[in-house]
């Protein structure tokens, strides 16, 4: 079975929108302009790219991404090389600029859990991350945590009503900036 893993830069208060800029967002672009930039801090983005073998996209990051990410072949070659999935109910085909495998459902995300080959990680689609982890799909989450109180803000976790959820932290480091590292597996 596949590991999928959700990965986000997220406020300490939970929100993960708008960390890079997006236009509407009070506070877009906060992971660069609110915080001292160090390297460092970065190494788990880089050490993912290598690792994953499969990016896995809600709709509309991925209608975000496809017309950008394409065109940054130094800063992902590997995500624009490897098979890459969106889960929408509404996408008619995907982006010829950017191709990937339209997913129906998270039942189809379960189905493709179970196929060979390795992990599969998430970038920032906060709707889909909500319901992978409601249904029991997210197996680890690679969390860069900022030293920032946004308030408003899509959140990384559901506010749904669930049981308890245990988490085991694996690794974690924390920066001079004041970014800290939080990798966590699902515990099951």
């Amino acid at each position: 079975m596949r590991t999928l893993i959700v990965t986000a830069f997220v406020s300490l208060d939970g929100v993960m929108e708008a960390p890079g800029g997006e236009p509407g967002y009070r506070n877009s672009g906060w992971t660069f302009k609110d915080v001292e930039f160090d390297e460092a801090a970065y190494e788990l983005k880089g050490r993912e790219q290598e690792e994953a073998a499969a990016l896995l996209l809600g709709r509309r990051s991925y209608e975000a991404f496809a017309p950008v990410w394409p065109r940054m072949t130094d800063e992902f070659p590997r995500y624009n090389a490897m098979p890459r999935y969106v889960v929408s109910t509404t996408l008619d085909g995907d982006d010829p600029r950017w191709p990937a495998t339209v997913l129906r459902s998270l039942d189809d995300v379960a189905a493709l859990k179970q196929t060979d080959g390795g992990p599969i990680i998430v970038h920032g689609s906060a709707t889909l991350g909500h319901g992978l982890a409601d249904a029991g799909l997210v197996d680890r989450y690679n969390l860069l945590v900022f030293p920032l109180l946004l308030g408003a803000g899509k959140r990384l976790f559901s506010d749904a009503d669930k049981d308890t959820t245990r988490l085991k932290l694996v690794e974690h480091e924390a920066y001079a900036n004041g970014i800290q590292k939080q990798v966590f597996d699902v515990a099951r």
